[in-house]
């Protein structure tokens, strides 16, 4: 029983080592579509194919790295808004950007869960995600809704948005070196690729105020 106990914690360790070097060479290559299995077991010191004992594929690695994006994101917000009352929804809207910038990796992810990482891993696995990740989702309206003037509906609705808003914008926002070439010939193509922050904040508060302004949902359909 020791020995089974000390190889997993062996391996949970292990598998960590393999996140924070995901981590670290996200931010050094510059996004989450130039890592490799191969360059982060090169970090770490396995064998490409030893990875699998950790995750079955990148995008399972890569998947939990967005699931605590959204643990993360839901502990900055409740804090930054901790003892607030009353909030104007643009003030909300801001809290939502201020805090979410602070959080380029997962910014950088969630263009990503929808586009291939959900996809590629185990129907038990993407079910996982979206348990954690609603949540966190959850709990972030909770939070608006006591914070703020908003109601439910109208913080549900400017979360969602928060969310598509950011998985386009944070890619927009930082174009490869090509893309920041040809922005630098022709800056009038580039305008949206500057500024994260301000401008998902700009946008969100728009948002939110907009939302204010409208009686009740579309219906779902069936």
């Amino acid at each position: 029983m020791q020995r089974r106990a000390r190889s997993q914690d062996a391996k949970l360790r292990r598998a960590e080592d393999l996140l924070e070097a995901a981590r670290t060479l996200a931010a050094e290559r510059g996004g989450v579509r130039h890592i490799t299995l191969a360059a982060v077991t090169e970090v770490v010191g396995l064998h490409p194919s030893a990875v699998r004992r950790y995750f079955d594929n990148k995008e399972e690695l890569l998947l939990e790295l967005a699931e605590r994006g959204w643990q993360e994101w839901r502990d900055a917000f409740t804090t930054h808004l901790a003892g607030a009352k009353d909030l104007t929804p643009t003030q909300t809207a801001t809290a939502l950007g201020v805090t979410v910038a602070r959080l380029p990796l997962f910014c950088d992810l969630l263009t990503h869960v929808p586009l291939s990482l959900e996809g590629e891993v185990t129907i038990d696995r993407a079910r996982r995600f979206e348990s954690n990740s609603f949540t966190a989702f959850d709990t972030m309206i909770d939070t608006m809704t006591a914070t703020g003037t908003m109601t439910t509906e109208q913080a549900e609705d400017l979360l969602a948005a928060a969310v598509c808003l950011i998985a386009h914008l944070w890619q927009v926002s930082h174009p490869t070196p090509a893309l920041t070439r040809l922005f630098d010939e022709e800056p009038h193509w580039g305008r949206m690729a500057l500024h994260f922050e301000p401008r998902i904040i700009h946008f969100l508060q728009a948002t939110a105020t907009g939302l204010t302004m409208l009686t009740g949902r579309p219906a779902l359909a069936p």
